[in-house]
């Protein structure tokens, strides 16, 4: 069924969501790519135009998005249906492959892509002698940006809510025939990332940063600690195997703990901001002027 109904009863809401954005033929485009799309393209555009302050140019990152858009969306995908495999197996038990090609109807994990993202970004870097750190600085923005409006993606699709809940905004959707009012936890990740986002903006336009990699790990631990409790309130988690560990939520807690304990340990070595790669690589830009 390709339209749904989302209530807000609380705020006395109700919308028709019809997850087909428009059709050519047999073929249909549905809101969910869009607004992935979307996302990626306001996060490059940002990436691109503060590359420079970071010691990079917007052909870096453009050169990085061709690697990292597909790679990315792969991991999203592998991640997803390694450990949610039983939804993608036919009547013989086999994996299905139309199934998991099947990527329009859902079912991305953005701990997989991140993960890929991060693998290919470090051989990116590498390959173009610009330190690992200061890339993954850059990149964290278009990140937060990609998810601010992944996060409405799975709202067209009516998926990524939470547990029920009689809170002034919650939401009303139709689950297995039957009504329920649940977190729009969709909503409340979208919103810690916008936070997050702005939080990290506010210190790139104060030049706020005292070595390579500081960003990374502020979004890291950012990211992870709302994605911990926001997790606890889905009905859809991915769990470890067979245990009842929610594989994303443990994997957010802890790489929140450690990136915060990283991010302490360093900032107490008091780094000097002239070591940051754009500082380093205006000092040579300059000498070279000189001579």
């Amino acid at each position: 069924d390709k339209m749904n109904t989302v209530t807000f009863p609380g705020l006395g809401l109700t919308l028709h969501l019809n997850r087909v954005a428009f059709s050519i033929g047999d073929f249909h485009v549905y809101w969910y790519g869009i607004i992935i799309a979307f996302g990626f393209f306001l996060g490059v555009s940002f990436c691109c135009a503060n590359a420079k302050k970071f010691g990079m140019k917007p052909d870096d990152i453009l050169d990085l998005i061709l690697f990292v858009a597909p790679g990315g969306i792969i991991g999203a995908r592998l991640y997803y249906i390694i450990f949610n495999h039983t939804l993608y197996l036919n009547a013989s038990g086999k994996l299905d492959l139309k199934a998991c090609l099947s990527i329009h109807k859902g079912g991305l994990a953005i701990y997989g892509g991140i993960i890929v993202g991060i693998l290919i970004t470090w051989a990116v870097a590498h390959h173009k002698k610009i330190p690992f750190p200061a890339m993954l600085d850059l990149c964290v923005f278009g990140l937060f940006l990609g998810q601010i409006a992944g996060r409405w993606g799975n709202f067209m699709n009516v998926e990524a809510y939470g547990s029920p809940t009689t809170l002034p905004w919650r939401m009303g959707i139709e689950a297995a025939g039957q009504y329920i009012e649940v977190h729009p936890t969709f909503l409340y990740e979208s919103v810690w990332n916008l936070i997050g986002f702005c939080l990290l903006a506010w210190l790139l336009n104060r030049g706020i940063r005292s070595f390579d990699g500081m960003y990374f790990l502020l979004y890291v631990a950012w990211y992870g600690l709302g994605r911990g409790f926001i997790e606890g309130l889905r009905t859809d988690s991915l769990y470890f195997f067979s245990t009842g560990i929610r594989t994303s939520q443990l994997l957010a807690f802890v790489s929140c703990a450690i990136a915060m304990l990283l991010l302490i340990w360093k900032l107490r070595t008091h780094p000097d901001p002239n070591n940051l790669y754009v500082n380093r690589k205006q000092t040579e830009n300059n000498m070279k002027e000189e001579t």
